[in-house]
């Protein structure tokens, strides 16, 4: 039952005198989305108007393109146009991939369509089409926390330079009709397994198939974690040959963030009844209960808005100096940042309530479908744990806890990275990530595949 259906329920036991109240607040909710709308639609106002006069100032047309205070206004307001766009959904845009000083085509294509997410497969032309195929499978399972799946571009190609690469491509639960059901925690560990059934199957001689492995980044580490044991547990052929958890949220009691607190202050109540917003009639998914992207982009900005305002300062410096190439560095980073996407309220608030509050999965009472999970049961999955230093999201020790609540593990098959200097983000992108978070990857995946 999703968070709709049991406050209809709950409806029934109301005094007659608090039933405007909940009508008021359901109301409320509605009129979240409206008024976002109505924002977004104006600021996209501001930013075509705000590139339109910078297109115009700087025309070479213009014989006062560089005269006096032009071109610094010409810039504030290049940034005020990028500030105020709105941003769809990004491509992953690898075209090739060079490995050990070759370069080969990347071949994308999605090979599993699903209602919430789809599995794209990335692979090198003239490689991974060679029979047969040695090198081995990896899925990259993308957080469902308001991003795309492209958040994790940089992730892709660096693991593409050895392994065959799937990936999640979750969907914006804004575009999913109803009439596709609910989409919580169960489901997202269900889609984990067909995914790696479908991985594992894709060789059709099974003497030649070969066990994937899995990364996970962030939030799906829980479901990821989850799912390996259900697979182990039923001794599947598709079971991960390796589990890679980068600054998951395992055992949220371990150096609790900002996050972490946030999530504890308020009960789920208060979730359910502030955050959540009803999808309007102008999308595919009109009547779905959300928690919307705009919602949780707006508290990440928030939660470092000196560092934001301090980047687009930094673009309106570097446009002004004349070099492009860094302002469009940012431009880039803030379009990827920006593009966000509507998750369910079932899964947010299940993830708020089991991950955050109740601390299910370290205490041993996270359920899959009525059924205990049993971490112990991981006896056949390699499990490496990642963290950076100066994570501010997961803090320290959060994702290690996976290893030792893998008791049925032997301790060979465990280990445990720290990047030094690394932010959230640095640990699945940017340099840190490809010089030195990935070969540690590597290394452990080929010594246990």
């Amino acid at each position: 039952m999703d968070a709709f259906d049991s406050r209809q329920t709950r409806w029934a036991g109301l005094e007659d005198h608090a039933l405007p109240v909940v009508v008021a607040t359901q109301t409320g909710q509605i009129m979240l989305y409206h008024a976002y709308e109505i924002q977004r639609s104006w600021m996209n106002s501001v930013s075509s108007l705000a590139s339109i006069s910078a297109s115009i100032m700087t025309n070479p047309a213009n014989p006062f393109s560089k005269m006096g205070a032009i071109p610094i206004a010409a810039n504030a307001l290049d940034v005020l146009a990028h500030a105020t766009a709105n941003y769809g959904k990004p491509d992953f845009g690898i075209s090739e991939i060079d490995v050990d000083g070759k370069t080969f085509p990347v071949i994308e294509a999605t090979v599993v369509n699903r209602a919430f997410g789809d599995l794209k497969r990335f692979r090198l032309d003239g490689v991974d089409d060679a029979k047969p195929n040695k090198r081995p499978k990896m899925l990259i399972v993308a957080p469902m926390s308001g991003h795309y799946a492209t958040l994790l571009r940089g992730t892709v190609e660096r693991m593409l330079q050895k392994f065959e690469v799937y990936i999640t491509d979750w969907a914006d639960a804004s575009t999913v009709p109803l009439h596709e059901g609910d989409f919580d925690l169960d489901t997202y560990i269900d889609y984990l397994i067909g995914f790696l059934e479908y991985i594992e199957g894709v060789e059709p001689d099974t003497a030649k198939r070969q066990r994937p492995h899995m990364l996970a980044v962030c939030q799906p580490s829980v479901p990821a974690f989850a799912a390996t044991a259900l697979m182990n547990q039923r001794n599947s052929a598709a079971t991960p040959a390796t589990l890679t958890m980068m600054g998951g949220p395992i055992d949220t009691r371990e150096c609790p963030t900002s996050v972490n607190d946030h999530a504890m202050k308020r009960p789920i109540e208060w979730f359910r009844q502030s955050v959540i917003a009803t999808v309007p009639r102008n999308y595919r998914g009109a009547g779905r209960r959300v928690y919307p992207g705009f919602m949780q982009l707006s508290a990440f900005m928030s939660m470092n808005l000196k560092s934001h305002m301090m980047s687009h300062f930094e673009m309106f410096k570097h446009l002004t100096a004349g070099d492009q190439e860094s302002a469009q560095a940012t431009k880039d980073f803030y379009h990827e940042y920006r593009s966000v996407c509507d998750m369910t309220a079932e899964f947010y608030l299940q993830t708020v309530e089991e991950v955050f509050q109740k601390h299910s999965i370290p205490n041993g009472t996270f359920e899959h479908k009525g059924e205990i999970v049993d971490l112990t049961q991981i006896t056949d999955t390699a499990l490496l744990a990642i963290e950076g230093e100066r994570d501010d999201i997961s803090g320290l020790g959060q994702t290690k806890a996976a290893l030792k609540l893998a008791t049925g593990l032997p301790e060979d098959k465990k280990r445990y990275y720290m990047a030094e200097g690394a932010g959230h983000y640095g640990i699945f992108n940017g340099s840190r990530w490809r010089n030195k978070v990935a070969p540690v990857v590597e290394e452990f995946i080929a010594a246990h595949g």
